[in-house]
């Protein structure tokens, strides 16, 4: 059965336009307590981030949960990652997100977590996808759900985070600079560095509902990498809107990618005589990342683009380590999904071990250039074209043996990301433009 509703991640759009509206949010939350309350038991918990439409948007979830006869938990803003948390210290049945992640504020987005913390199974969320065609229904008044609100879920989150360091690991000495995107991170991430010692300048982190990703995060770092130059900061940490994603800025004010930051990790779990069994990334990740890691004898395999897929082949190889350029990383031998904060705990830890700086590590990586041109389209996402199809072969027979080429339509936006790797830069540019042309004459 193919998906109407849900994407690679959930259910995203823009506010008011179905189905990112309050009536079909209703549904969406009737049908999911109808799914959840078949597959187990226990509340079902709500977090968000800091966009305006997330109040009301929780509350459409939790009337058609009630509505369900299902118990309610609500977490208030907090990272994506946090929900996953904790769902699984509550035992909650799932856990429900509120977000369009780092998109603009008037995007948003509704996605679910299992009760062990991890994305949906497909299998469910065609479950919730059939139960949607059905009228809503109210239970017997006396079944109703009731609601509750977690008011130390921050604090909780914040224990945990620090937990997934060992002890006595000190940020004692360091100046960190975080940005935190106006979003979910905003009352957590600086808590969790001060608390391990370290001097921190908290950017972006006053939220008001519409500034959510706007012109700061890991998607616009230019202000975090101002800010580490000005105030000769060790590092500069920026999070996404809902704090799945993390890119660093060096000491330099030189921006680190999420390949390198895999790349540190991985170098620290080999280093400290452990082991590094494998790292997973993905169609996007750069051709250098996947040649330093050979150079330390790190098996690396890709994985379609999005994290449950990068997660999938994880368990798949039984390795615990993987993730995205964009800074999706998943560390499972410490959390169960893609987590900002505790992935950078992990870099400075590995760092720690090494008793390098992250500029130092990521010199073993020489990225081939890449470019990644983003073409918006009407509903036709259709790469097969012809003209499409023959555009990409003669960009490939151009770069020969020496690069690859990469056109993917996203699961969360109307475009179509066209990216070019390649040894030659001035190619490569040249290349992308000439492909982004071709597919925005075809499908816009």
């Amino acid at each position: 059965m193919s998906r109407k509703y849900f994407g690679t991640d959930g259910i995203r759009g823009k506010v008011g336009e179905f189905p990112i509206t309050p009536d079909f949010v209703l549904r969406l939350g009737w049908a999911a307590g109808r799914v959840f309350a078949r597959h187990g038991s226990g509340k079902i918990l709500i977090g968000k981030d800091t966009r305006i439409s997330g109040y009301m948007f929780e509350s459409a979830l939790e009337a058609g949960l009630v509505a369900a006869g299902v118990d309610v938990a609500l977490l208030g803003p907090m990272p994506t990652p946090a929900i996953a948390y904790l769902t699984r210290t509550f035992q909650g049945n799932a856990g429900i997100v509120i977000s369009a992640s780092h998109n603009p504020f008037d995007d948003n987005g509704i996605k679910f977590f299992s009760a062990q913390g991890t994305k949906l199974p497909d299998a469910i969320e065609q479950e919730i996808e059939r139960e949607l065609e059905n009228n809503i229904t109210t239970v017997d008044s006396s079944a109703l759900g009731k609601v509750v609100r977690i008011d130390d879920a921050a604090g909780r989150y914040i224990e945990y985070c620090k937990s997934t360091v060992p002890i006595g690991f000190s940020l004692r000495g360091k100046k960190i600079v975080l940005d935190c995107a106006n979003g979910a991170t905003y009352h957590i991430a600086p808590s969790v560095f001060k608390e391990l010692g370290a001097e921190v300048v908290s950017l972006a982190a006053e939220p008001d509902g519409l500034n959510i990703n706007r012109n700061v995060g890991s998607t616009k770092p230019g202000l975090l990498q101002e800010a580490v130059r000005e105030h000769q900061a060790d590092i500069g940490i920026a999070f996404d809107g809902d704090g799945d994603r993390v890119l660093f800025v060096d000491e330099a004010g030189e921006l680190v990618d999420g390949d390198e930051l895999l790349y540190v990790i991985a170098a620290g779990m080999q280093q400290n005589g452990g082991e590094c069994t494998g790292v997973v990334g993905t169609l996007m990740s750069n051709l250098g990342f996947e040649q330093a890691l050979a150079r330390r004898n790190i098996p690396f395999l890709r994985a379609n683009v999005g994290d449950r897929y990068v997660i999938e082949k994880m368990h798949q190889n039984g390795w615990r380590l993987g993730g995205e350029s964009s800074g999706h990383i998943i560390c499972s031998d410490v959390t169960t999904t893609g987590d900002g904060i505790v992935a950078a705990l992990q870099v400075l830890h590995s760092c720690a071990l090494m008793n390098a700086s992250v500029a130092s590590v990521r010199q073993e990586v020489v990225k081939f250039p890449q470019l990644m041109v983003n073409v918006r389209t009407g509903a036709d996402k259709n790469l097969t074209h012809e003209a499409i199809v023959s555009a990409v072969t003669t960009a490939e027979e151009r770069l020969a043996d020496s690069g690859r080429v990469l056109l993917r339509a996203s699961g969360t936006e109307p475009v179509v990301r066209v990216m070019v790797e390649g040894e030659d830069q001035e190619l490569v540019h040249a290349l992308a433009h000439e492909l982004a042309a071709v597919v925005e004459s075809v499908l816009a």
